[in-house]
């Protein structure tokens, strides 16, 4: 699939809107997100809508839930039930190998998913697409980490939307987040929701 590019409102710091055209096509290659935030639940239906995000794809470890955490948190349930309600379509993407584990998470929320998906590779998020009768002009990934999500969703053709991991919970996890901050600190497209 290719995209020539997607309209959008850049956010800058201060989370006020200007429209651009965010060209994904040039970002095929790169581990740069195209919209960080602090976390999953500042991605907001206004943000969604005025972005033309009709189908948000969602990596599960780390991103709606800790990799010790076998319940949602009572924030993310909420998001969840808020981003469905606005008529934006909900996918879990995930690397996992634990089955149980995204089907648990799946069954409890009513999201499709898709486990094992190889990210960076752009396959899985190609099949959902596909699966739900979606194109990259009205996709995005959400993810905690540039390495997988954000080159996956960038090779995709889709918006890349990276958030702060939602636990540390072994020393690895912290590492790999520092060795990714150069490439969170290099998008132009910072959102604070605060």
């Amino acid at each position: 699939m290719t995209n020539a590019g997607h309209e959008h409102n850049k956010h800058d710091s201060s989370g006020s809107l200007n429209h651009h055209k965010l060209d994904t096509k040039k970002k095929r290659f790169s581990c740069i997100p195209c919209y960080t935030l602090q976390d999953i639940t500042d991605i907001t239906t206004s943000f969604l809508e005025q972005s033309g995000i009709k189908f948000l794809m969602v990596d599960l470890d780390n991103t709606i839930a800790a990799y010790d955490e076998h319940i949602l948190s009572d924030d993310i349930a909420h998001w969840l039930t808020e981003i469905k309600n606005s008529g934006v379509e909900l996918f879990l993407i995930s690397n996992t190998t634990r089955i149980k584990r995204v089907e648990s998470f799946s069954k409890s929320t009513g999201i499709r998913f898709i486990n094992k998906a190889c990210k960076p590779s752009p396959n899985s998020l190609i099949r959902a697409m596909e699966t739900a009768g979606f194109d990259p002009n009205t996709s995005a990934l959400a993810g905690d980490q540039v390495f997988t999500d954000a080159l996956a969703a960038n090779r995709a053709g889709v918006i890349s939307i990276i958030v702060r991991p939602r636990r540390f919970t072994n020393p690895f996890l912290r590492l790999r987040y520092i060795i990714e901050l150069p490439f969170r600190a290099v998008c132009s497209n910072k959102i604070n929701n605060d």
